[in-house]
C-alpha cells in the first residue's frame, strides 16, 4: 500500500467541499431518523456517498450468524451478483484485515496492491485510471462489528483524508443503526416465537370452538361438549370457579340447532333472592310494589334458544321446584300470573359446588339433582391443563396492552413462574395478574421479581377468603371506607377503571406488605395500590390507620 497523498486545495474549493460534506452527514442523519429499516437507512448513505463525494461502489459488510464469514449485507452501485462474491474470512483481503485489526486501511492504487483481490468487483468493471480503495472499520466501542469501504479515483482534487473523515463519521452512524437494530430484534425475537406459538394456537383455536388450549384435559372436556351438543340431554358443568363455563356452555349451544336462536346467561349467586324469580320468571303488572308493567323472564327470552344457568347451587328450594317444572313440563308461569305459558328452551347448568353434598345436607333437592345430572362434564382447573398457562398468558398479555396502550414483554424466568403457581382462581386469576404486571411494569419489561410480589399477594388474598370469611362478616367500628378492594387499572389516558374484589379489614400485620409494595413501585401509591388489588384510597387508608404517612 502505498503512502496516503493529498492534494492541494483552493479556499473556494474546500468550502464547497466543507458544504458537501455537511449535506452528506445532515442527510445520512435523516435518514437514520426516519427511515423505517436499516436496509432504507444504510443503503441511502451510501448512496450520499457516490453522488456527493465520488465515494463510489460503497458496501457494508457483516459478519454471518451462519459462517461467521464476511459479507456484503448492504451496498449501493454493486450488482447483486457482486454482492454475492463479496465474501470473506477474517484472514482474507483488505475486508479482513480491517475487521481483524479495527484499523482503517488506504490502498492508493488497487493495481498495485497484492493483498486487493478484486473479489467482489472485477477489474474491467472499475474505471481505467488510477483507483483507490479507503475502509474504515465499523466499531461499536471496542468491537469491531463491521467494515465500511468504497472505491474512488485517486487522481481528484478533493484529498484522501477527508474522505476519510466522513467515512469514519459515516460508520459511526452505520454502528448505531446496526446496534439499535440488534437491540430490537433481541427484544422482538422471542416476542415474534411467542406470536407464531399464539397464532398457531389460535389456528387450533378454530378447533377448540373458540377455546385457547391444547392440553389433553381441555380436548377431552370438548369432545364431550361436541358429543351431546345437537342432543336434548341436559348438561351439568362442574368445576373451580374461573375454569370457564360460561364459555363452555356457549360452545355447547354453537354446536346445537339452536345456535341461531337466544343464548342467554344468568349468574343465580349474583342476584338477590327476592329479585331472582322475576329475572328467571318475568312478572304481570302489578305482581309487587313497582312492578308497572309486565316483563319477559330469561327463561321466556331464551325461547327457541339456550338458558345458561351458573352456580345453580345457589337456588333456594323454592326456585327449585319452579325450575323441576320447567324441565318436565317446558311451561313457566310468571310472578303474580296464573296463566302457563310454554316455552322450547334448552336449560344448561354449572356449579363449582358439590351438589351431592348438598342433597344430603337437604340443601338441594334430589329429584331436581337427578334431572340436571344426566350429563356432567367436568372442566379442569388451570393447573391440570398442561402447556396451556403459557399460551393463555401470551394472550391476555397481547389484550392488555391493547386495553391499556403499552407494550410489555415478559422477562426472563417469567413464563416459568407463571406455569409454576396453582392458580386457585383459575383463568380468571391468570387474566388479573397479566393485567397488574402490566400495569406495574415501569420499563416495559416484566421481571419475576413483579410477578413474584403480585402472587404473594394474591395467596395472602386467597389465605384470607378461605379462612377469614366469618372475620369479615363482623361488625367493625371503623370499616375501610370501600367494601371490596379493586384492581386499578391505568388505561393509557392515565383514568383509572375498577373491578371489584373482595378484601379484608386493615390488619397490623399488613404493615411490610405496603411498605414492601411501595419501595417496589418507588414510592408510587397509585402503582403499589395495583400491586396489591387495592384501589389508591384503599392504599392511602391503611396507610393511614397503620400511621404509615408520616414516614414515607
Amino acid at each position: 500500500m502505498d503512502k496516503e497523498l493529498t492534494s492541494p486545495m483552493s479556499a473556494a474549493s474546500a468550502n464547497d467541499r466543507g458544504a458537501a460534506d455537511l449535506t452528506v452527514l445532515h442527510e445520512a442523519a435523516k435518514l437514520i431518523g426516519h427511515s423505517g429499516t436499516p436496509e432504507i437507512a444504510i443503503t441511502g448513505t451510501l448512496r450520499l456517498m457516490s453522488q456527493m463525494l465520488g465515494l463510489n461502489r460503497g458496501r457494508v459488510l457483516l459478519p454471518s450468524t451462519a459462517d461467521g464469514l464476511l459479507r456484503i449485507r448492504y451496498s449501493y452501485g454493486l450488482t447483486e451478483a457482486e454482492r454475492k462474491r463479496g465474501l470473506y474470512s477474517f484472514e482474507e483481503g483488505i475486508t479482513g484485515k480491517v475487521m481483524q485489526s479495527g484499523q482503517q486501511v488506504v490502498v492508493q492504487d488497487v493495481d498495485q496492491e497484492p493483498g486487493f483481490l478484486f473479489r467482489a468487483v472485477d477489474r474491467a468493471t472499475l474505471p481505467e485510471g488510477v483507483v483507490s480503495y479507503l475502509a474504515v472499520p465499523i466499531m461499536d466501542g471496542n468491537l469491531t462489528v463491521g467494515v465500511l469501504a468504497a472505491h474512488r479515483l485517486r487522481m481528484r482534487p478533493r484529498a484522501i483524508n477527508a474522505d476519510l473523515v466522513i467515512l469514519r463519521i459515516l460508520a459511526t452512524f452505520i454502528a448505531q443503526i446496526i446496534k439499535i437494530n440488534g437491540l430490537i430484534d433481541e427484544r422482538t425475537s422471542h416476542l415474534r416465537e411467542e406470536n407464531q406459538e399464539l397464532k398457531e394456537a389460535l389456528e387450533q383455536q378454530q378447533n377448540n370452538y373458540g377455546i385457547l388450549g391444547e392440553s389433553a384435559a381441555v380436548r377431552d372436556a370438548l369432545l364431550q361438549i361436541t358429543r351431546v351438543a345437537d342432543t336434548p340431554v341436559t348438561v351439568l358443568l362442574t368445576g373451580e370457579s374461573g375454569t370457564g363455563k360460561e364459555r363452555f356452555s356457549q360452545i355447547l349451544h354453537l354446536n346445537s340447532k339452536r345456535r341461531d336462536l337466544p343464548f342467554l346467561a344468568i349468574n343465580c349467586a349474583a342476584i338477590p333472592e327476592q329479585l331472582l324469580e322475576s329475572e328467571l320468571f318475568g312478572h304481570e303488572k302489578g305482581a309487587f310494589t313497582g312492578a308497572t308493567s309486565s316483563k319477559h323472564g330469561k327463561i321466556e327470552l331464551a325461547n327457541g334458544g339456550t338458558l345458561f344457568l351458573d352456580e345453580i347451587g345457589d337456588l333456594n328450594m323454592e326456585l327449585q321446584s319452579k325450575l323441576l317444572r320447567v324441565l318436565e313440563s317446558q311451561v313457566i308461569q310468571r310472578v303474580g300470573g296464573i296463566r302457563d305459558i310454554p316455552v322450547d328452551v334448552r336449560i344448561v347448568t354449572a356449579t363449582h359446588k358439590n351438589l351431592q353434598e348438598a342433597v344430603n345436607r337437604g340443601t338441594f333437592r334430589l329429584d331436581l339433582f337427578y334431572r340436571l345430572n344426566v350429563f356432567p362434564i367436568h372442566l379442569p382447573p388451570l393447573r391440570e391443563r398442561t402447556g396451556d398457562v403459557r399460551i393463555l398468558a401470551r394472550h391476555f398479555l397481547l389484550n392488555a396492552n391493547r386495553e391499556y396502550g403499552r407494550y410489555t414483554l415478559f422477562g426472563k424466568g417469567v413464563m416459568e413462574r407463571l406455569e409454576s403457581y396453582n392458580w386457585p382462581g383459575n383463568i380468571r386469576q391468570l387474566e388479573n395478574v397479566i393485567k397488574r404486571a402490566v400495569l406495574i411494569a415501569l420499563d416495559g419489561n416484566i421481571t419475576i421479581g413483579d410477578i413474584e410480589s403480585i402472587l404473594r399477594q394474591e395467596s395472602v388474598i386467597n389465605s384470607h377468603l378461605e379462612a377469614g370469611q366469618s372475620a369479615l362478616a363482623q361488625p367493625s367500628p371503623l370499616p375501610p371506607p370501600e367494601s371490596a378492594a379493586t384492581i386499578v387499572p391505568v388505561s393509557s389516558a392515565g383514568s383509572i377503571q375498577s373491578s371489584a374484589r373482595p378484601y379484608s379489614w386493615v390488619r397490623e400485620d399488613e404493615e411490610q406488605t405496603l411498605l414492601e409494595a411501595l419501595q417496589q413501585t418507588g414510592g408510587n401509591k397509585t402503582r403499589a395500590a395495583a400491586l396489591l388489588g387495592m384501589t389508591a384510597r384503599q392504599f392511602r387508608y391503611r396507610l393511614e390507620k397503620l400511621s404509615l404517612t408520616d414516614s414515607l
